[in-house]
C-alpha cells in the first residue's frame, strides 16, 4: 500500500519488483512462454523480415578511416582509425593502420597495409550472453588503450588498459565504473562511478601501475539532482568536468599536464542556467541560456572563473536552438536546430583566433538529419559530416573548412533483397505534415511511404512518438523499415511537445505540469493521419520506448479507439511509483523533468491522473506488446510487468485483443546485444505489428 498527500493506493502487483525471488523469475518466464505460444504463427514472417534485413545489409564492411596524430614521450605517430564488421560476427573489430599522408586515406576497397586489430569485441564478448563496450580511448601518446565492458546490461563496467604495442592488457583493472573514461597524458585515466541510484556522482583518477583501491577522488557531487562527467579537450590540453541537472550546469577545467591538481570552476552554477564549455586554443567558447531561451554562443578568457566574463559571439535567436560548439584552430562549428531540423553553422577564425561571420552548411532534401563527428585533430583542414534522411542512407562527407565543399566519402550500402529487390529511393516519398493539437498548437510530423500508396485511408500505418528530455526524433534512414514500407505501411514520426524538435519552448510545453501536451499532441497526430487519408484507425499502430513507452501507456488508456495495436518498448508506465521513490534511478535526478510528487501535492495529483498503470480502465484496448529487459537499470522490468497484469485483469474474459509481455532475461535498457540478435528482435517486433495492421500474410 502507498499513501501520499491523502491518497491511498493499493498495488496488487508490487510483489513482481523483487527479481531475486524465484517466483518472480518463474512468472516472467511463464509470460515469455505465453507470448511465444501466441506469436508462434509469426515465425515464418519473422524469419522473412530477418532475412530481408540481413540481405540488404553490407555485413562485411569498413567505416571511413579517421586520421589522428599522437605525441608522447616515445615520439610522434599518426594513425588511421576505423572499424570493421565481418559477415557472421556479432560485434565490430576496432582497427588502426599507420598514416603517412593525412590527405591520402586508405582505400575502402583494398587491404590496408599495416592494419592492427587493437580490440575485437567478438573476442571480448565470447562466453557472455550480453556484451556492451563503454569506454574506448587511446592515450595521447598512442600506445595505450583504456576500454570498459559490461556483460550483464546493468551499465556497470569494468575498466582495463591495453598496451597497443604488445596487445596485452596491463594489470590495471577497475571494477564498477560508469560509461566512459579519458586520459591525462599517458599515465592517468579519469572515470566516473555511480551511486545506488545509478547516478554518476564521483570522478576518480587512476594512476597506471597502482592498485585501483588507491584511486583518488577528484570530484564528488552531493546534490542528488546532478550527474558528473569528464572528458578531454580536442587539443588534449584540458580535462573538462561537467556537473549537470535537467535545468542547471557547472563546468571545471584541469590542465592535463597537472593531472593531480585541483579542477577550476569556469562559472559557478546558477539555478536554471545551463552552459557547456569548449576550449578553443587561447579562449573558451560557451553555449548558454543565460537570457537566451534557445541558447547563445559566447567566448571567455581561458582562465575564466565567472559568467561575467562571457562575451557574446552569436546572440540568442528565438526559434534557432544552439546545441553545441566544436572548436578547431581555423574554424568553429556550431550544431543547431531550426524549423524542426538539425543544422551546422561554420564560423571561420582570424589569425589571432577571433571569430568571424559564418554560414550554414546547406542540403537539398526537405527532411534530413545532419551532424558533425568533426575531427580528433585541433589543427585540421577538414571535418567529417554525417548526413541521412528517411530516403538517404547514412552518409559520411569530408567538409573542407576553407572552401565549404562537401565530398562524399561513403554512403551506407543498401543491397538488393531476394523478396523485395533493389532499393530505389525514387519509389518512396518523404514529407512533412502538421497536426493541430486541442490547444491550437501545430505539431510537425515526418512521414515516409511508398509513392504508390493511395491516400484513401486503406493503407496500414505505424506512428512513432517520444516527447521527453528535449530529445528530438529526427528523420533518419532505416533498413529494417524498408520491409514495412514495401508492404504498404506508412511510417510516421510525431514530433510532440516535450521533445526538442522546435526549440526550448517546445520542450518546456511538454514537461512537469504541461506533460499532458505530449499525450494530446500524439493523439492529434494519430487523428491527422486518418483525416488526411494516410490510414484508418483499425489499421494504425503506435510505437514508443522508455519515456515514449509512458506515452504508449497513456494512449492505450485514453484513446484506445484510435489504434489497432501498440508496441511499448521498455515502457515507463508506472511513473508515479518510480518518481516517488528517491532510491530508484529515475527519481531525484528526474524531478526537474516530471515534477516532485513526493513533496508537491499538485505534482502528485497531476501525475496520478496520467500514470498508465494506475489508470487502466478500458476493457477494449488495442492489441499490446510490451518488451523489456530484466537488467534494465533505467526503467525496471517491473513497470511493464505490472502494467500488463493490470490490463489483463481489467479486460478479463471479454478481451478480444492480445496483451503480451516479452522480457529479455539477460539484457539492459537497450535490449539484446549483438547485431544479429538485435536484428532478429527487430524482425519479431515488426512481424507482430504487421500481423495486427496488415494481416497474417504480412
Amino acid at each position: 500500500m502507498r499513501e501520499h498527500h491523502g491518497d491511498v493506493f493499493t498495488d496488487p502487483y508490487e510483489w513482481l519488483r523483487d527479481k531475486s525471488d524465484p517466483d518472480v523469475i518463474a512468472y516472467l518466464e511463464a509470460e515469455n512462454a505465453y507470448t511465444a505460444a501466441l506469436t508462434e504463427h509469426l515465425e515464418p514472417l519473422t524469419e522473412t523480415l530477418f532475412t530481408e534485413l540481413k540481405e540488404r545489409t553490407q555485413e562485411t564492411d569498413l567505416s571511413v578511416p579517421v586520421y589522428a596524430r599522437h605525441s608522447g614521450p616515445e615520439g610522434d605517430s599518426a594513425w588511421w582509425y576505423y572499424t570493421r564488421t565481418q559477415e557472421g560476427a556479432e560485434y565490430a573489430r576496432y582497427c588502426r593502420a599507420p598514416a603517412t599522408d593525412r590527405l591520402a586515406p586508405p582505400s575502402l576497397d583494398a587491404p590496408i597495409e599495416g592494419e592492427t586489430v587493437y580490440l575485437d569485441a567478438n573476442v571480448e564478448a565470447d562466453g557472455h550472453e550480453f556484451f556492451d563496450l563503454g569506454a574506448l580511448a587511446v592515450s595521447p601518446g598512442g600506445h595505450l588503450l583504456a576500454y570498459s565492458t559490461d556483460v550483464t546490461g546493468a551499465e556497470r563496467y569494468t575498466l582495463r588498459v591495453r598496451d597497443l604495442r604488445t596487445g596485452e592488457d596491463l594489470p590495471d583493472t577497475v571494477l564498477d565504473v560508469a560509461h566512459g573514461a579519458c586520459w591525462a597524458g599517458d599515465g592517468h585515466v579519469f572515470y566516473t562511478r555511480c551511486d545506488e541510484a545509478w547516478r554518476p556522482y564521483v570522478v576518480l583518477r587512476h594512476r597506471l601501475g597502482t592498485p585501483a583501491d588507491d584511486d583518488a577522488v577528484v570530484l564528488t557531487e552531493t546534490d542528488e539532482r546532478f550527474w558528473l562527467g569528464v572528458d578531454s579537450s580536442r587539443d588534449d590540453r584540458w580535462l573538462v568536468f561537467g556537473s549537470g541537472s535537467k535545468l542547471t550546469s557547472e563546468y571545471r577545467l584541469l590542465a592535463t599536464d597537472d593531472p593531480e591538481g585541483t579542477p577550476r570552476v569556469v562559472a559557478p552554477r546558477r539555478q536554471g542556467v545551463e552552459y557547456t564549455v569548449e576550449p578553443a586554443g587561447d579562449r573558451l567558447l560557451v553555449v548558454h541560456n543565460d537570457g537566451a531561451e534557445d541558447f547563445a554562443l559566447a567566448q571567455a578568457p581561458l582562465d575564466a572563473t565567472s559568467h561575467t566574463q562571457w562575451e557574446p559571439v552569436l546572440p540568442g535567436q528565438a526559434g534557432v536552438r544552439l546545441l553545441e560548439v566544436d572548436a578547431y584552430a581555423s574554424h568553429v562549428v556550431v550544431s543547431l536546430r531550426r524549423d524542426g531540423l538539425s543544422g551546422l553553422h561554420v564560423i571561420p577564425r582570424a589569425e589571432d583566433g577571433a571569430l568571424l561571420p559564418g554560414a550554414d552548411v546547406g542540403f537539398d532534401e526537405p527532411l534530413f538529419t545532419v551532424g558533425s563527428s568533426g575531427s580528433p585533430e585541433y589543427v585540421t583542414p577538414s571535418i567529417r559530416v554525417e548526413y541521412t534522411s528517411m530516403l538517404t542512407p547514412p552518409s559520411v562527407y569530408d567538409y573542407d573548412l576553407a572552401s565549404g565543399g562537401l565530398t562524399l566519402l561513403k554512403r551506407t550500402a543498401v543491397l538488393p533483397s531476394a523478396t523485395q529487390g533493389p532499393y530505389d529511393p525514387s519509389a518512396y516519398v518523404q514529407e512533412r505534415t502538421w497536426a493541430t493539437a486541442p490547444d491550437g498548437a501545430r505539431v510537425p510530423m515526418s512521414v515516409v511511404r511508398r509513392a504508390d500508396v493511395a491516400l484513401d485511408g486503406s493503407a496500414p500505418a505505424l506512428l512513432y512518438g517520444y516527447g521527453s528530455y528535449e530529445i528530438p526524433v529526427d528523420p533518419t534512414f532505416s533498413i529494417s523499415r524498408l520491409s514495412l514500407l514495401d508492404r504498404g505501411v506508412v511510417y510516421a514520426v510525431a514530433h510532440v511537445r516535450g521533445g526538442g524538435e522546435l526549440g526550448r519552448a517546445w520542450y518546456d510545453q511538454g514537461k512537469v505540469l504541461a506533460k499532458e501536451n505530449t499525450f494530446t499532441d500524439f493523439a492529434a497526430c494519430a487523428q491527422h493521419l486518418v483525416d488526411a487519408g494516410y490510414t484508418s484507425a483499425d489499421r494504425l499502430a503506435a510505437r514508443g520506448g522508455s519515456a515514449g513507452g509512458l506515452l504508449m501507456g497513456v494512449v492505450a488508456n485514453r484513446w484506445p479507439e484510435r489504434f489497432a495495436a501498440i508496441h511499448a518498448q521498455v515502457p515507463f508506465v508506472d511513473a508515479l511509483t518510480t518518481i516517488l521513490d528517491p532510491e530508484l534511478p529515475l527519481t531525484v535526478t528526474e524531478w526537474e523533468e516530471w515534477g516532485d510528487p513526493l513533496h508537491d501535492p499538485e505534482v502528485y495529483r497531476y501525475m496520478k491522473a496520467y500514470t498508465p498503470y494506475e489508470n487502466v480502465t478500458h476493457a477494449d484496448h488495442p492489441a499490446i506488446l510490451a518488451t523489456t529487459s530484466l537488467n534494465d537499470t533505467r526503467v525496471y522490468y517491473v513497470e511493464p510487468a505490472k502494467w500488463v497484469a493490470a490490463l489483463r485483469a481489467t479486460a478479463g474474459a471479454t478481451a478480444t485483443r492480445p496483451v503480451l509481455l516479452k522480457t529479455e532475461m539477460v539484457a539492459g535498457h537497450g535490449g539484446v546485444s549483438g547485431r544479429y540478435a538485435s536484428w532478429r528482435e527487430i524482425a519479431f517486433e515488426n512481424a507482430w505489428v504487421l500481423d495486427q495492421i496488415v494481416g497474417r500474410t504480412g
